[in-house]
């Protein structure tokens, strides 16, 4: 046999029926120093970590307030109800109006008309009612755009201004809260 044998000393050769009387070469071991190595990887790790930009964590910031047991009195005409279905079906209707349809990516415009109608500018409480089987995808979409609405709500709020001549703040009020069988039996046939 010739050829590399991995370390292991070659098996004598043959001449021509007589066993060779040289003695056997012992292949020499390679061992490779891998100290320096193991330097220049953590030299590299460090330089890639400090150097890159660490993907910031997409987090929607809420404030929820604490858990309250008192009743509040709203005013009806104050209230925009926005109700979303398991199978991801989105309804809207202001105080106790029937519940119409909407697509998501048109709630937008309804939250901007609704909240800056002048008799309840700045005074509107959104009502947002989830399905406990509605995706969390449509939730957070609904919310994208509600927050996008803020935009041009608080910018046409912030124009005015309040008594001592100081641009005027914007009040948002809004509350998440379970859908519950009333609302399901309101919106079953829609």
């Amino acid at each position: 046999m010739s050829g590399a044998t991995g370390g292991l000393s070659a098996p004598e050769r043959i001449k021509r029926g007589k066993l060779s009387k040289r003695k056997k070469r012992k292949r020499i071991g390679f061992a490779l120093d891998m100290t320096p190595l193991v330097d220049i990887t953590f030299l590299l790790l460090t330089f890639f970590m400090f150097t890159t930009t660490m993907a910031a964590p997409q987090v929607m910031e809420m404030s929820i307030p604490p858990e309250v047991d008192v009743q509040i009195e709203v005013k009806e005409n104050e209230l925009l109800t926005l109700r979303l279905r398991n199978d991801g079906k989105l309804f809207w209707n202001m105080a106790n109006d029937e519940p119409k349809p909407v697509e998501i990516k048109d709630l937008r415009k309804i939250a901007e008309t609704e909240n800056l109608r002048p008799e309840i500018q700045n005074k509107l409480i959104t009502v947002f009612k989830v399905s406990d089987d509605a995706k969390y995808g449509d939730m957070i979409r609904v919310m994208d755009e509600l927050n996008l609405a803020e935009i041009k709500i608080s910018e046409v709020i912030t124009q005015k201004k309040d008594d001592k001549g100081n641009p005027e703040k914007r009040k948002r009020k809004f509350t998440l809260a379970p859908l519950d069988t009333a609302d399901v039996s309101l919106i079953r046939g829609l």
